[in-house]
Order: structure tokens, then sequence, then C-alpha cells
């Protein structure tokens, strides 16, 4: 058997990853706070990419664009967006970066339609009751031994006066149906201790009667710090007087005429107090030792600032409008002036390294617009499947997959779950991340559609939140009652 070469032609296909499509990929899943920092690094690397703002100032006004470059299909998506939403545009004279760059936009824009980024007028944001949704993001520290670790992980938290007001609540209330009235109204209550709440309001969208609200917040005002949960400075002082035993019907007419004290019209208020000029200074005395702010000696919670990329609302025929938030898109454009000095004037050398950023400047401009085309089309998607949910609340939310968006929107299953990551929409209900809405499906009990998982853990945190202590639930008992409902769970 003999060995020898030979040379054989071959034809087929393989998926490249060039350079452009990994920088297009890369920007789908930044978040709005990693992208704006890639765009601030690339406005330092790229001498042709300017902010928005910046070029407002520049006195030098560009040519008029040629007109086959105004009918042109980008131009005229930029144009159906309104003034609002013109925020990616390349000056004229632009090159086509496909035409020199080692990939074409069909590779991250299959059917190159796009959704419209306008909307319809909307109508007044729908009142009424809504939920509550808490999210906490939460990081895994590194070891101490770690060179870079963050020292700053391991300090001990300050207490603050929620968690405080929590601890004490804990200790103090047993029925049900008050611990989660005061829970609420702790969960309003201010940095300073105040409570800015209407209480009939508050009644009517907990479902309680105003006597019991009434009678719960009479019970928080008995907590620590003195003066908590007051609903204006006259009670807080009441509250920190009667603490010391030194409220009487004198001492709460000074308060009921503080708007006298703050116009020191002591005349005035001796007269409505029924006092001498001598008893007025010891009152108003005592009123200095008190705290206008008792909830200040607590820590409070570090704000971290969440910055929706989608905002939803809803419109007067009962439908939603989706839109995205201008505030977390790159306001870029490509400076032509710059270019056509610098190719009249340049070297050879030169021109080919303006020629190299005027691509890549084009190229990013273009990955940036589809990033936002992609984000929209997913988001209304999302909406769509998951209508029940802003209209009515957790209990109808339905499940979901990747795979479902990707079908309806025509896009993979990874492009879809990448748009999902780090991405936030602004609801009526609260601000929750994409992913949120993609739940997994548990069987119905019988004939019936499948539930989704977040609506029944929801259904599950109810049922324990409002059990009594006498009659605790037992998982076989919530199984039952959840089967009762048409909800088929293993215990």
């Amino acid at each position: 058997m003999g060995l020898s070469f030979k040379l054989d032609i071959r034809q087929g296909q393989a998926l490249v990853m060039t350079p452009q499509l990994q920088q297009a990929i890369k920007l789908l899943q930044l978040s709005n706070m990693e992208l704006t920092a890639y765009v601030d690094a690339e406005l330092e690397r790229n001498p042709l990419l300017e902010r928005e703002d910046a070029a407002a100032d520049n006195f030098e006004a560009p040519a008029p664009a040629a007109p086959d470059q105004e009918a042109s299909s980008d131009d005229a998506f930029d144009s159906d967006r309104g003034d609002s939403d013109t925020w990616l545009k390349g000056g004229e004279g632009a090159a086509d970066p496909a035409a020199t760059l080692d990939t074409d936009y069909a590779n991250i824009d299959p059917d190159g339609a796009g959704s419209d980024l306008s909307g319809a007028d909307l109508g007044p944001d729908a009142g009424g009751l809504r939920d509550s949704n808490w999210s906490s993001l939460s990081s895994r520290a590194r070891p101490l031994d770690d060179e870079h670790a963050d020292l700053e992980a391991y300090l001990a938290s300050e207490l603050s006066l929620a968690d405080h007001l929590h601890q004490q609540l804990s200790l103090t209330i047993s029925d049900p149906v008050k611990r989660l009235i005061a829970a609420h109204l702790i969960d309003l209550v201010d940095e300073a201790g105040y409570l800015r709440a209407d209480l009939d309001g508050l009644a009517v969208r907990l479902g309680a009667p105003l006597a019991l609200v009434t009678d719960v917040l009479g019970t928080l005002q008995t907590f620590d710090p003195a003066g908590v949960c007051a609903r204006d400075l006259a009670e807080c002082m009441a509250l920190q007087l009667k603490d010391r035993n030194r409220y009487d019907p004198v001492i709460a007419a000074l308060l009921a005429n503080l708007p006298l004290l703050a116009q020191h019209n002591l005349p005035a208020l001796r007269r409505a107090c029924g006092v001498d000029a001598g008893e007025l200074n010891e009152m108003i005395a005592e009123l200095r030792t008190l705290d206008p702010k008792p909830g200040l000696r607590f820590g409070s919670a570090m704000v971290q600032t969440l910055v929706p990329d989608v905002i939803v609302r809803p419109r007067r025929d009962g439908s939603w409008h989706v839109e995205l938030n201008s505030d977390t898109l790159p306001k870029v454009l490509i400076n032509q002036s710059y270019v056509g000095v610098v190719s009249r004037s340049a070297s050879t050398q030169d021109k080919a390294f303006v020629s190299e950023c005027l691509n890549t400047a084009n190229w990013l401009v273009k990955s940036l617009d589809q990033r936002a085309r992609t984000i929209l089309k997913v988001s209304e998607e999302i909406v769509r499947q998951q209508d029940a949910f802003f209209a009515y609340g957790i209990q109808h939310m339905r499940p979901l997959n990747l795979k479902t968006v990707a079908d309806a929107i025509g896009m993979h299953e990874s492009t879809v779950s990448r748009v999902t990551s780090n991405k936030y929409m602004a609801t009526n209900r609260g601000i929750f991340e994409l992913k949120y809405f993609f739940t997994s499906s548990i069987a119905a009990a019988g004939v019936g559609e499948a539930h989704s998982s977040e609506s029944v853990r929801h259904r599950i945190r109810t049922m324990i939140d409002t059990e009594r202590p006498s009659t605790v639930l037992s998982d076989d008992r919530i199984v039952e009652k959840l089967r009762d409902e048409g909800i088929e769970i293993a215990r």
C-alpha cells in the first residue's frame, strides 16, 4: 500500500464570527451603563465620533445630504421616529461599511425590518391598586485572602429605620391581617420617620376598614423611636411628649397653633393657650428638646438608581404602548466635516487611517441602531404575551419561554437571551428585568391552561402570609388548596 499526496477542492458552509459581528453581539447583551462606558471608550479612540450635544455646539454646518441618501431606508426609519428619537444618524457622504468590512448587516438583522420606534399618543396613567414588587440584587464576595478583595463588602451595614420597625413588629403584633397592614405602613415611612400617606386611600387600596388601619397605625406610633410614624410635625411632637408623660391640654393647644409659633406671634399664642409669658417660654423650651425628625438617627439604605431600558404605558383603548427610554440610548454622531478637511489635505497614510475610522464609526452607529430595534421588538412581544399581567397582576402571569418569543419575532433563542439580560422594563406595576417575564409552566389540574410558576409562588406566599397561628397550613393542605384552584403541584 503506497502513500501519495493529492489536492482536492471541496465546498462547504461555516459560520464565521467576524470582529464586527462579535461587536454587534457584544453590544446586544450590554446593560445601559456598560453600553455608555463602551461608547465613551469608542469616543476617545475614534476621532470621527462625537456626542450629539457636542455636535450642536459646532458652528460649521455640514453640507446638505445628497438626494439618494435622503431617500435611504435608514433615514426614513429615523424620520419616522420623530424628534425625540433622532439619536443615531450618520452625516452626509457616509461610506457604507458593509462594502469594506468583513461582514454584512444581514448577519445580525436577517429580516432588515425592525419595529417602528414611534408610538401613538398616550392616555393618562391608570390609577387604582398597584402591586408592589421588590427584587434584590446580591453579589458573591471574594475570599479575604484575595488581593482584589473588596473590604467594603465585609463591613457591617447600619440598621435602617425600616429594619428597626420590622423587628418590633414581629414582637408586637401577632394577628396576620394586622401584620400585613403594619408591614405596608412601615414601607411607606420616609427617612425622617413620617408616614406621608392618606389613610382613606390606603384603606381602599388594602381592602381593609379605615378603623382597622387607624388602629394599626396607633400601635406603630408606640414603637421606638418616639414620634415615629407621625403624619405631621405636631403629631410627631405629641407622640414624644406622650412618651415622656408630658402631654396635657395646654401643650396640646400649643401644638395645634404651631404656625403662630413659626411666625413668632407670641401674644396670639399666649391667648390661644391661656398661659402667661413665663409658662409659654417654658413650653417652647421643652419643644426645642424634641427631635423633629426621629428617623434620621438610623442608617438609611443606599438607593441604587435603576434606569429602565423600556417604558410601557397604557393607552386609552386598553392596549399598551411600548417605547425605548431615550435616556439610555447613546447619542453619537459622525463628524463628516472633519472627514472632508482631512481628505483634502492629508497624506495617503492619514487618509487610510481616517477611512478605517469612518468605517468603524458607521458600523458602530448601525450596531447601536440595530440593538435598539431588537430590544424594542423583543419587549413588544413580551408585553403582548403577558398583557394579562399588566392589566390584572401577577396572578394572571402566563408561562413563557425564550423559544416562544424567538419564534414569534423570527429570531434565535440566543439573541432573545442576550436582549433580556440586564435590561429592565418600567411598567404600571413596577420595574422588572425582562427575564422576570419568562417563567416555567405548571400543569393544570384536569383540563385547562398551564399556570406560571411565578403566579403559583405568589399564591403560596399569600396563603402563608395570611394563615393564622392557630391553623398553620401544612404542605399537604397547601397542595389541596391549589388543586381546588386548578393547579397541579407536587408536595
